[in-house]
């Protein structure tokens, strides 16, 4: 079936209202639901997404720098190598892809607002890019994940850091401040001996203007045959994954390739 820009116009109309949003409540550690907001910082928006890249709800979502929701929170301890993540509530509930950032604390991750530096260590994107509309990793089907997993980079430094959790939902980014950004951050504390040189670096607001392909985009018409996430690279793979990793599944990597055949 081909899609009209008539027909996607209805069912836009009448079904994205219908999905809610969703917020990201629990940390994953090697296949341990770790609680809900015990090591990640509790929001204070509901489940509500941020539209203003420039605001400071970009860092952690609304409530997630504010000193009662930090002093709450606590850190949890992992080693380079561990499967980490994040379980949604309640699904992924719109067409989107899901990215992660890391920030390294300059004391302890509760008392830190995340206004240093951020390097992106995960991005899961598209899935499809032969099928109309196309197809997004975290988002096949129209089903959206519930929880999804990625690899600590091995080579990352001790430390205690922000994990930025930011789910970018496109089905409402074709006019500018459209797009919504679902953001959830976790406190770890990084052991071991890794001695990597995380980057590109970026600042949050600032790594995003709102401009970026990847963020002011017409999902529907014409119909799309690329995309680009916007942010930096994926540090140390400088990858994409096509393909999520989730609770009860066994992971097939970071850097999951497009399928032959779906590649546009």
């Amino acid at each position: 079936m081909r899609w009209t820009a008539s027909t996607l116009v209805v069912i836009t109309t009448l079904l994205w209202p219908v999905f809610g949003h969703w917020n990201f409540e629990s940390l994953i550690v090697n296949g341990k639901d770790t609680g809900v907001y015990e090591y990640v910082r509790r929001t204070k928006n509901n489940n509500g997404p941020i539209l203003d890249v420039k605001s400071n709800d970009i860092i952690c979502n609304n409530g997630g720098i504010d000193d009662d929701v930090m002093s709450t929170t606590k850190t949890y301890r992992v080693v380079p190598g561990d499967q980490v993540g994040f379980r949604i509530r309640d699904i992924f509930g719109h067409p989107g892809i899901q990215q992660v950032y890391l920030s390294k604390a300059p004391g302890a991750a509760q008392s830190y607002k995340g206004d240093g530096n951020w390097f992106k260590v995960y991005s899961l994107t598209t899935s499809n890019l032969t099928a109309d509309p196309i197809w997004w990793a975290p988002f096949v089907n129209n089903v959206g994940i519930t929880n999804f997993t990625f690899t600590l980079p091995t080579n990352l430094p001790p430390g205690q850091y922000l994990m930025r959790a930011e789910g970018l939902a496109l089905h409402s980014a074709g006019e500018y401040g459209g797009a919504q950004f679902y953001i959830g951050c976790a406190q770890l504390e990084v052991t071991g001996n890794g001695n990597g040189n995380p980057g590109p670096l970026v600042k949050f607001p600032g790594a995003y203007t709102g401009y970026e392909p990847g963020v002011l985009i017409g999902l529907w018409w014409p119909p799309l045959r690329n995309y680009t996430a916007p942010g930096p690279a994926v540090w140390p793979n400088n990858c994409e994954d096509h393909s999520p990793n989730t609770l009860g599944r066994g992971s097939d990597g970071d850097c999951t390739p497009l399928a032959i055949g779906a590649r546009g």
